[in-house]
């Protein structure tokens, strides 16, 4: 994960190079944990997610001045699971790893668990396409690891080769479900480019 990714104007995230943006989803609430300077270390907020071929991202409605979006890359996403609850409304839960900076020990950053609360509207169009995204990112990012050295660690933006247009032309469309799905990438209000997570690095 990394805190507060760069966001254009419009609130859309700064896309990476190859990044497809594959769809955006409005009337979420999202709880985090282990966010330093909130109280308790939580957050709860509610706001906008967009899923692309490289992450998913949370950019919360009424930003502060410690949480503004919260940014999971796909292949450090797990223990994702879709909970239906009786009484409560339906969501996601799961974990993600760190984006931990070069040159810094893992052992200063841990594990985030998040969840994704679905109180407006249906999910059947997210839900879907969110799992089976990760499915053939995680089946990409195999299929590479197996045809090249081992990585001490996966870079999250291995999973820019993973194919979505056929993904996305195919997807389930839920009349309930506020989800909008890219069918065209969005104009960009600036050429700007990412091309690592690494704040130490060029981005652009």
């Amino acid at each position: 994960m990394a805190l507060n990714p760069q966001l254009l104007p419009n609130g859309m995230p700064v896309p990476f190079v190859n990044e497809m943006f594959v769809l955006i989803r409005d009337g979420v609430e999202f709880e985090v944990d282990k966010i330093p300077g909130s109280d308790g270390g939580r957050v709860k907020a509610k706001g906008t997610i967009y899923l692309s071929n490289i992450r998913m991202v949370f950019v919360s409605k009424k930003p502060d001045g410690v949480f503004t979006a919260f940014d999971m890359p796909l292949l450090y996403v797990h223990g994702e699971k879709f909970n239906q609850p009786v009484f409560f409304c339906n969501n996601i839960a799961g974990q993600v790893e760190p984006v931990v900076p070069e040159n810094q020990p893992a052992a200063l950053y841990s594990v985030h668990s998040f969840k994704i609360l679905f109180k407006d509207g249906g999910c059947g169009t997210f839900v879907p396409l969110f799992f089976n995204l990760l499915s053939s990112v995680r089946r990409y990012n195999q299929q590479f690891q197996q045809a090249n050295a081992p990585q001490a660690h996966v870079d999250p933006l291995q999973a820019a080769q993973t194919p979505v247009d056929e993904m996305m032309r195919h997807a389930y469309v839920d009349p309930n479900d506020p989800t909008r799905i890219f069918l065209q990438q969005p104009t960009p209000e600036s050429q700007l480019r990412r091309r690592t997570y690494q704040p130490q690095a060029a981005n652009q």
